[in-house]
C-alpha cells in the first residue's frame, strides 16, 4: 500500500469547493439549464438549516388570522360593552321617569287633600257662620227690658226688647233665615220679620228704611235696615223680639233666646 505525501492529495478547501460551486452554477446558467441540483450543491454549503417558502406562507397566514380573531373579538366586546351601557341608560332614563311621574303624582294628590282640606275647613266655617247667631246692633244696649209695664202697648206690657240706637244705625240679621215680612206693621212701623233655620223667628220694628224683600235669604249680620222711630215709637231705637211662631203673641223672651244661641246681651 502506498503512502500520501505530506501535503499531496488533501482535500479542496471550502473556500475552494464554494468557489466551485458558484463557477458551476454560472456555468449552468449560461446554458439555460440549472439543474434540480444546482439548489441542493448550493445550499449545502449555507451554514443555516434549510427553509420551505411555503411553511413562511402558512406561519404569516396564521398570524394574520390569529391577529383578525382578536380584532373581531375586541369589536364584539366593545360591542357588547356599547350595548350594556346603551341598556344602563336606558333603565336609568326609564327610572327617573318613572320617579318623576311618582312625584307628579305624589305632589298632585298632596295639592288635592290640601285643596279638599280647605274647602272643608272654608264649608266648616261657613257652617259655622251661618249657624250662629249675632245681636242685632253692634255696640248697643237694652234700654227697656221684656215684659215692662206701661200704657204704651196694647197688651200691656212689653212683647219685646228695645235696643238704644241713634235714627240710621245699621240693623242686622240675627241669624240666618228667610224673610217672611218687610214693610208697614202697624204699631211697629216698618218691619221685619224672618224665619230662622231651626224654625223661631225674630222682629225688628220702628225702621227707617228696609233693606230687604220677603223672600230673601239672609245671612248673620246681614243689613235689613236702618232704625228709626216709625209706628208707635217715642223716638228713635230699635224694637226686637223673639217668636215661636210667626204671629203675635208667639213671644218669648229674646235675651234668653239671643244668649241660648250664643250671643251676650
Amino acid at each position: 500500500m502506498g503512502t500520501r505525501g505530506a501535503g499531496k492529495h488533501r482535500g479542496s478547501s471550502r473556500l475552494t469547493k464554494k468557489t466551485a460551486g458558484i463557477a458551476g452554477i454560472a456555468a449552468l446558467a449560461t446554458t439555460g439549464v440549472i439543474g434540480a441540483f444546482a439548489a441542493p450543491a448550493f445550499a449545502a454549503d449555507n451554514d443555516s438549516a434549510p427553509q420551505d417558502p411555503a411553511l413562511n406562507h402558512i406561519s404569516i397566514g396564521d398570524d394574520a388570522a390569529v391577529e383578525i380573531e382578536a380584532q373581531a373579538d375586541a369589536q364584539q366586546a366593545a360591542a357588547e360593552t356599547a350595548a350594556e351601557a346603551a341598556a344602563l341608560k336606558a333603565q336609568a332614563e326609564a327610572e327617573a321617569k318613572q320617579r318623576a311621574a311618582e312625584a307628579k303624582r305624589m305632589a298632585e294628590a298632596r295639592a288635592k287633600a290640601e285643596r279638599e282640606a280647605k274647602e272643608r275647613a272654608e264649608r266648616e266655617a261657613e257652617r259655622k257662620r251661618l249657624g250662629t247667631f249675632v245681636s242685632p246692633l253692634a255696640d248697643s244696649y237694652v234700654s227697656t227690658q221684656y215684659k215692662a209695664g206701661g200704657g204704651m202697648w196694647s197688651s200691656g206690657s212689653h212683647t219685646g226688647i228695645d235696643f238704644h240706637a241713634a235714627s240710621g244705625t245699621v240693623v242686622r240679621a240675627v241669624g240666618m233665615g228667610t224673610v217672611v215680612e218687610a214693610g208697614w206693621g202697624g204699631a211697629y212701623g216698618n218691619n221685619v220679620v224672618i224665619k230662622h233655620v231651626d224654625g223661631t223667628y225674630t222682629q225688628y220694628g220702628h225702621m227707617s228704611s228696609l233693606s230687604v224683600r220677603v223672600g230673601q235669604q239672609v245671612t248673620p249680620g246681614q243689613q235689613i235696615g236702618l232704625s228709626g222711630s216709625t209706628g208707635n215709637s217715642s223716638g228713635p231705637h230699635l224694637h226686637f223680639e223673639a217668636r215661636t211662631g210667626a204671629d203675635y203673641g208667639s213671644d218669648v223672651n229674646p235675651i234668653t233666646y239671643l244668649r241660648n244661641h250664643g250671643v251676650t246681651v
